[in-house]
């Protein structure tokens, strides 16, 4: 297990990423009251005891090694802003996927996604050495399929029906990847301001 590799402090002048705790469940509630979050969603983490419960198994999982989980802070703000992960790592084949990222409204369009992501990147490529980072997003999120394809991610296809969301609707899911051998060019042309 390599929890104590996963349970690690990310920051640049735009975000700070800390490992989400159970005492962050009160802020991130605040946030994920917002239904509108959740429309591709899972999970609606609008319903009661549903945070928690993603608190608890995402904290479960950094423990058993296969995932860092971050509250995300908005350094401009100094608030809360959302949680995200670094998820399905698999050391064997070197793997890992970005996802599980919700951030309030009113951080979005604000780069603070960007520049989280770079965090994620740089540390799941230069610090892990994983060889392969995976990003997927439901087909009609049109928004989140962007702003991957924005961070010079490359698409590889769909997979239809793959997921059930939390309304029961079967979601197609867009897969994306970087791999390690892309990074330095990725890096120099989609992060240069990191």
């Amino acid at each position: 297990m390599r929890d104590d590799k996963l349970n690690v402090v990310l920051e640049n002048n735009r975000v700070l990423l800390r490992p989400l705790a159970m005492s962050d469940e009160a802020e991130l509630q605040v946030l994920a009251n917002d239904r509108e979050l959740w429309t591709y969603g899972l999970t609606d983490l609008s319903q009661p005891g549903e945070l928690n419960h993603y608190v608890r198994k995402a904290i479960e999982a950094r423990e058993e090694g296969t995932c860092a989980v971050w509250t995300i802070i908005d350094k401009q703000t100094n608030s809360v802003a959302g949680c995200t992960r670094l998820a399905e790592i698999s050391w064997k084949d070197e793997r890992g996927q970005i996802g599980w990222t919700w951030i309030g409204k009113e951080y979005q369009g604000s780069g603070l996604n960007k520049a989280m992501k770079f965090l994620i990147l740089q540390y799941g490529f230069e610090e892990l050495m994983l060889n392969r980072i995976e990003l997927k997003a439901d087909e009609r999120n049109i928004r989140s399929r962007e702003a991957i394809k924005r961070i010079g991610a490359t698409e590889e296809g769909i997979l239809r029906q793959h997921m059930k969301i939390h309304d029961g609707y079967l979601r197609n899911s867009v897969f994306y990847s970087i791999l390690r051998s892309e990074w330095d060019e990725i890096r120099t042309k989609f992060f240069q301001q990191y």
